[in-house]
């Protein structure tokens, strides 16, 4: 039986912080990961890249967090974009900020961020042990004193659960977290993907799979209303869609079908230009390639890939000369172009979906601490809260900030 001062299970980013933080305050710090090596979900985050952060303020922060961002107040004040980047920079890791906001090293490579949390890790003389598989935690008298893995004990008054949600499960969040924490009394909210592609009817998608498009309008609909909105960058894949606008709005997508409500997505492929605009254009396009075959009019208007497509959803003759469109039929075109739509069937898995959503309850974990209400000792960071963010490093600075603040406030717990 080995004795620390904390624990921390999980080696994804807001365990490293939490590890990291609780060490450099003087504490004998065990980091507990199942797998074989820690930060693996890091690597594969933005392709990769790693969207580090993001440049908003700490308002504009929580209004991207979801379903009670001011949870976060505390410890966005206490640890934040500035402060993550300054602890990156000082072990060699330079960024770029890109649109949106959105820092990533400048390498462009996830494995330098991971490899910089792990030097100051190791610089704290932090106690990492992989491969072992947390069993059970130990808790006395309503209080935790540490925990049980591969059958052995390994005692500490502080442990923080750091083990992620359900996504990417590969990667070794495959929800066990949750688990261990359902079992200690803490109420975990309905788990399930977030940030995650959508499945479609139809072939349509299917037949532009590959498609990127920019600067377009997606709009949700529930049961025929206006639920969601957004503008930027989509793609079309084998099952349906993807891209940065759908991963947002997917996390309301989601909750919708479990209602079994009827979801569909419209697609403004015009969304700079009104009805009048559009119908302006369309005229004085056709009239001036009145001798062109409506198929090559097309590409003045859409990305050639999807010119079949649009002339069979308007069941036009692709043969039909541009001067014989009739005032009915471009109004048809002028409707599609800003109206391409698509019945929502299903969501893909926790093994396509960058974040999971749900968890351990919010309303019983201190926003000061991140300690339980429930359990003296225990603390949370990181996935395993019910807190899930949209796309553009709002996610990792959730993982580092409520990190950071467990570790922290760990060591405030044991001088008190």
């Amino acid at each position: 039986m080995e004795r620390f001062d904390v624990i921390v299970v999980g080696g994804g980013p807001a365990g490293l912080m939490a590890a990291g933080r609780a060490a450099e305050r003087g504490g004998r710090v065990l980091l507990i990961e199942k797998m074989h090596q820690v930060g693996r979900k890091l690597l594969i985050t933005g392709k990769g890249r790693c969207n580090i952060t993001n440049a908003d303020s700490i308002g504009d922060f929580i209004n991207h967090v979801h379903p009670n961002g001011r949870f976060l107040r505390n410890a966005f004040s206490q640890f934040f974009s500035a402060d993550i980047l300054a602890l990156l920079h000082r072990y060699g890791v330079e960024t770029t900020l890109e649109r949106g906001g959105r820092y990533f090293p400048s390498s462009n490579k996830s494995a330098d961020v991971l490899q910089a949390l792990q030097r100051w890790v190791s610089e704290q003389k932090v106690d990492i042990r992989c491969g072992l598989r947390v069993e059970k935690l130990i808790i006395e008298n309503n209080t935790v004193r540490g925990l049980q893995a591969n059958g052995e004990e390994f005692m500490a008054r502080q442990v923080v659960l750091a083990t992620g949600g359900n996504s990417y499960p590969a990667t070794g969040s495959n929800g066990e977290g949750y688990e261990l924490a359902r079992k200690a009394g803490h109420t975990i909210e309905k788990v399930r993907p977030s940030l995650v592609p959508l499945e479609t009817a139809g072939d349509v998608a299917q037949r532009l799979q590959g498609l990127n498009l920019k600067n377009v309008r997606a709009v949700v609909w529930v049961n025929g209303k206006k639920a969601a909105e957004d503008f930027g960058e989509m793609l079309f894949t084998h099952f349906g869609l993807s891209g940065p606008i759908i991963l947002t709005m997917s996390r309301l997508v989601v909750d919708e079908l479990r209602l079994n409500n009827k979801v569909e997505i419209t697609v403004d492929l015009k969304p700079a230009l009104d009805e009048q605009k559009l119908d302006n254009r369309l005229i004085r396009d056709l009239n001036e390639h009145g001798k062109k075959k409506i198929v090559n009019i097309f590409r003045y208007w859409l990305p050639a890939t999807m010119v079949p497509v649009f002339i069979d959803l308007l069941g036009f003759d692709p043969e039909k000369e541009c001067h014989q469109v009739v005032s009915n039929e471009r109004k048809q075109i002028r409707h599609l172009l800003k109206n391409l739509r698509f019945q929502i069937i299903n969501h893909r898995s926790f093994k396509e979906a960058i974040i999971t959503a749900g968890g351990v309850s919010t309303s019983e974990i201190s926003s000061k601490t991140m300690e339980s209400k429930r359990i003296p000792g225990l603390y949370f960071a990181g996935e395993m809260i019910d807190l899930d963010a949209d796309t553009g490093g709002y996610n990792l600075q959730i993982a580092y900030s409520t990190g950071w603040l467990a570790g922290n406030s760990c060591m405030n717990s044991r001088e008190r």
